[in-house]
């Protein structure tokens, strides 16, 4: 499973659409017709675990309809980066004959508590039709590999079209289009959505991009630059001293598990520098649920201007639900910058940095 960006792959991947050609059996005489290529008919939802904001849905009741199928999990930054345009599409082109599905197979275990997954919908805004595909069932069936990945289904149930990647909008939305355009045998609104894009929902800053997603569990971890290496598993005692571009360590009392660090004591910390706009972590308060106070500083001071969504400008947050936290957005010229996270209490779970 991969979580593909536009900073990881220089441009996003685009399948099954660079060379178009006239399903079988179309005809050309209708100024309508789509020249996506059917490549497969629609496997559909069997497997969810629950679903948000709608009864079960299943292919035949779907017939009719363009459908949208977008598999996402909600502490992604990537899928994150997504959520303004698929509800901006599931707004505008509903009454035009879309239907919007979302997906949401989990990366994470945390990702799997319906207690999360409702919260992050809730959170995000989202009103369509959302499977929670726990055990991977529907993510298997479609042959999917990737967050954020899109398919679009014809009103006959058939995929003619798979993007995979944050980014291209306009391609995904002008594919959306033209079936619409298709089923309804009339015109739709050509014009594409632009909408806002606030806190951690900002496009990625590429010209400004030296980090990549980093993991802090030992099963995925790199960079991590602790004198004392991991110790899977037991409780340690760590220290960070210098750090290196992409660098990280722990400092004060952790336990490294397989996805994630646990601050054993308050006062623990994270330590990591990087060079990009934003900088995000993948967090919770761990198995007490009690909100976990937290302070930010950068280069050792308070991150002032540079303070993320979840911060404050002396940097001071509160981690109270496991999911993804802005941190830092540098408000001006991006530098490296090296950031420190402690936590003034303990259990906090720490599962990933992510930039922007």
């Amino acid at each position: 499973m991969n979580r593909y960006s536009i900073a990881a792959l220089g441009c996003v991947a685009v399948l099954g659409v660079a060379a178009l050609s006239m399903p079988s059996g179309s005809s050309a005489a209708s100024p309508y017709r789509s020249s996506l290529p059917v490549q497969a008919s629609m496997p559909g939802f069997d497997g969810a675990t629950t679903w948000f904001n709608s009864a079960p849905l299943t292919p035949a009741q779907l017939r009719g309809k363009v459908v949208l199928v977008d598999f996402w999990t909600y502490s992604c930054i990537n899928c994150i980066r997504t959520v303004p345009y698929v509800r901006a599409w599931a707004d505008k082109y509903r009454a035009q004959g879309l239907t919007v599905v979302g997906v949401h197979s989990p990366e994470f275990k945390f990702e799997k508590d319906l207690t999360n997954v409702s919260a992050a919908v809730s959170r995000f805004k989202i009103d369509f039709p959302v499977a929670v595909d726990s055990d991977h069932r529907i993510w298997q069936a479609w042959g999917n590999n990737a967050w954020p990945a899109w398919y679009l289904v014809d009103a006959n149930g058939k995929i003619r079209y798979r993007q995979v990647g944050e980014g291209n909008y306009d391609k995904l939305e002008r594919a959306m289009q033209s079936l619409l355009a298709e089923a309804r045998g009339a015109p739709v609104d050509a014009t594409l959505v632009d909408p806002p894009e606030p806190a951690e929902h900002m496009a990625p800053d590429l010209r400004q991009l030296d980090s990549a997603e980093t993991y802090v569990g030992y099963r995925q971890a790199s960079g991590f630059n602790s004198p004392e290496g991991v110790r899977s598993d037991v409780a340690h005692q760590y220290s960070v001293g210098q750090l290196g571009l992409n660098q990280w360590g722990l400092s004060g009392r952790w336990t490294v598990h397989a996805e994630a660090a646990q601050a054993e004591l308050a006062g623990a910390a994270i330590a990591h520098k990087f060079r990009a706009r934003d900088l995000h972590l993948v967090m919770g308060p761990g198995q007490g649920s009690r909100p976990v106070r937290i302070k930010v500083t950068v280069d050792g001071r308070a991150p002032g201007a540079d303070h993320g969504a979840d911060v404050d400008a002396d940097g001071n947050g509160v981690v109270t639900a496991t999911r993804l936290y802005q941190l830092v957005r540098q408000s001006g010229s991006v530098e490296q910058r090296r950031v420190e996270i402690r936590f003034l209490d303990a259990g906090a779970e720490v599962y990933a940095f992510t930039f922007g």
